[in-house]
């Protein structure tokens, strides 16, 4: 290619077609982490001081953003939160499964009966952000200040600090921050392998630290998303 990727800060390799034996406990082929993401009352909303409603994973197709509420975006939304969160939950109490909540902190701030049940149920809660809105373009200090406010409200809500980090729409300071903020086990802010690896992390003070990353699976995740027009079920419920 004739350039120099010495500097290149991008990790194009992974384990380079030789991934490493697991030695999952037990003997296990395979670990599966089950995943449920709060969000619900933490999105782009004019209520919470927004510009515009979300047009963020919706079944309505090219949602536009409006400087007021957008009802049928507001009622997909709270879906989750009546209904949804309780399905899920219900189904893997009756089969005692573990579970692990990717929560919006002022999400899960605004339903105390969810927050009452995920610590019945002993769940995992990893932080999910202090909003469920785009990080991309928001200044460092205001992003680090969201990180702490996350943490500390999910620590008062269930009495210890969440186990790990998923932002969901990161920014490309998020990891930085998460690793110097520290206390976390993992983040899930990466799709790019099947495995879990250790990254490097640069942060601000000139140190490498080591950082533990846990992939976020996107394929099977269930997000509402309209299906294609030839869809049929079995082609629907195959990537699941």
């Amino acid at each position: 290619m004739g350039e120099n990727q010495e500097h290149y800060p991008r990790d194009l390799r992974g384990y380079a077609g030789e991934p490493p034996h697991a030695r999952w406990p037990g003997g296990a082929r395979i670990a599966v982490q089950f995943v449920l993401n709060y969000e619900e009352g933490a999105e782009n909303h004019v209520l919470h001081g927004d510009a515009g409603s979300e047009q963020f994973l919706s079944d309505i197709i090219g949602a536009a953003s409006y400087p007021a509420r957008h009802m049928s975006m507001d009622s997909l939304y709270e879906y989750g939160s009546r209904a949804g969160f309780w399905r899920i939950h219900r189904e893997f109490s009756q089969r005692g499964l573990p579970l692990t909540v990717f929560g919006v902190a002022m999400a899960l701030a605004r339903h105390p009966e969810i927050v009452a049940a995920i610590k019945a149920a002993d769940y995992d809660v990893v932080s999910h952000g202090w909003r469920w809105i785009h990080y991309q373009h928001m200044d460092i200090a205001e992003e680090r200040e969201h990180l702490r406010k996350a943490v500390q409200v999910l620590t008062d809500l269930f009495g210890k600090p969440p186990t790990g980090w998923y932002t969901g729409r990161d920014s490309p300071n998020t990891r930085q921050l998460v690793v110097e903020h520290g206390g976390f086990d993992y983040d899930s802010d990466y799709c790019g392998d099947d495995l879990p690896f250790w990254s490097e992390v640069a942060c601000s003070d000139g140190s490498q630290r080591p950082h533990l990353i846990v992939p976020y699976t996107s394929t099977p995740t269930t997000c509402a998303s309209p299906p294609p027009r030839d869809s049929t079920p079995r082609s629907s419920f195959i990537p699941i």
